[in-house]
């Protein structure tokens, strides 16, 4: 009886997780399976690294976004899951100076004034897309009518919103998962979802793996791309700590977290899905359920796991018209720039600061302006150029002198 309660608390924490979690496979062109497949099997990983302690669950990581987009139109997606694999590591690095010097030597390196613009940036690079997709558009091109895409997206919008803002304390975890459902629904009454692929999937198919092909290019463009997912951590890290009313930065360690979701993007980028990292709406509902058994979580992995070799639910993903998804990416992008922004105003970061606001300006310009910087066969560029920009002028410039 009391592994069934588990099973069912699992079944709900991946019911939360889900919505975000197949989102970023689908607005990169990822299989969602893999999406799936990835966060079960990096959650598992993370709770051996981590002795079954904390009660955490590995989704889709929608900083990746925007970078992904860009790599596989640049390297291609073998290339690109090679550089997503690479990006783990970066979490081994953060983990590794976690034990030498502790966590103030990581908030030295990177402050809220470095933080902030590029967690903007992440939200802001992707806003073009978010737009086209809302007005049925791909490539350039009308794949939806506009009129009848404006509605979708419109729709889905609105029904996102009202659970963000009205719904009870449950919905409003999982207001991602509402929306393109009910979005769903009114483009099948309006006739827009082709049915027909999801009547011909066979209901057990394994997904399909993306075998990484080594590309130092691709490595070295995701590798500072990590860097605001790692902080991420160590934030959602801290907040399921101030709800289970345990320290998890010293009882599995800081350290050995880092070094789980780390093993976890690493394992994501070689069987082809998205990088994973902590979920806030899983923290949430561990708050209003009170059940913070880590247990739950290996539930909702294995769950995950079943899911991704369920054939006619992942044709299903793949139905979701674009404007559905359009309307959501609105909201979604745009919350993502006001979690950097809100890193600026929570920090106090005084932008009257000569220094501050250099590091602010050039990275949002940069991250933004689709700056590109070549260095032989090497090209940095988004996320990842910005945010080595950032970590240099906070290290170069001095700060300000205190007025006598």
């Amino acid at each position: 009886m009391q592994q069934l309660k588990l099973a069912v608390s699992g079944a709900q924490i991946l019911f939360v997780a889900f919505g975000a979690m197949v989102l970023v496979p689908l607005l990169t062109g990822l299989n969602p399976a893999m999406a799936l497949l990835g966060a079960g099997i990096g959650t598992l990983l993370f709770q051996l690294l981590t002795k079954q302690k904390v009660p955490i669950f590995l989704g889709s990581s929608f900083a990746f976004i925007a970078p992904i987009i860009y790599s596989v139109a640049e390297w291609g997606l073998p290339a690109t899951m090679f550089g997503l694999f690479a990006a783990g590591f970066m979490y081994f690095v953060f983990a590794a100076l976690v034990r030498w010097r502790g966590l103030a030597a990581v908030n030295r390196l990177l402050p809220p004034v470095v933080i902030g613009p590029v967690i903007m940036v992440i939200g802001l690079s992707v806003a073009a897309a978010a737009s086209s997709m809302a007005m049925g558009q791909a490539d350039g091109k009308q794949v939806v009518d506009y009129s009848l895409s404006l509605l979708l997206a419109g729709f889905s919008f609105a029904v996102t919103v009202v659970v963000t803002v009205f719904g009870s304390k449950m919905m409003k975890l999982i207001p991602i998962l509402i929306g393109v459902a009910a979005g769903y629904v009114l483009a099948l009454a309006l006739g827009v979802v082709n049915v027909q692929p999801i009547i011909d999937a066979p209901w057990f198919k394994v997904p399909d793996f993306v075998t990484p092909e080594v590309n130092w290019q691709a490595a070295l463009f995701m590798l500072p791309v990590a860097i605001a997912p790692a902080i991420e951590h160590i934030g959602g890290i801290m907040a399921i700590g101030k709800v289970t009313g345990e320290d998890y930065t010293k009882d599995p360690g800081l350290h050995k977290t880092l070094a789980g979701d780390g093993l976890g993007v690493c394992v994501a980028g070689l069987i082809g899905g998205p990088p994973v990292t902590t979920y806030g709406e899983v923290t949430g509902a561990v708050m209003i359920t009170k059940n913070s058994n880590p247990k739950i979580m290996t539930w909702a992995a294995v769950f995950a796991i079943c899911m991704a070799f369920f054939g006619k639910f992942n044709a299903l993903l793949a139905s979701i018209p674009l404007p559905v998804m359009g309307g959501i990416m609105i909201l979604l992008f745009g919350t993502i720039a006001s979690l950097g922004l809100k890193t600026l105003i929570d920090a106090k970061v005084d932008l009257m600061q000569p220094k501050n606001l250099v590091i602010v300006s050039s990275v949002l310009t940069t991250g933004l302006g689709g700056m590109i910087i070549k260095a032989g066969s090497i090209s940095f560029a988004g996320v990842g150029l910005c945010a080595i920009l950032a970590i240099l002028l906070n290290w170069l410039l001095p700060d300000a002198k205190p007025e006598n």
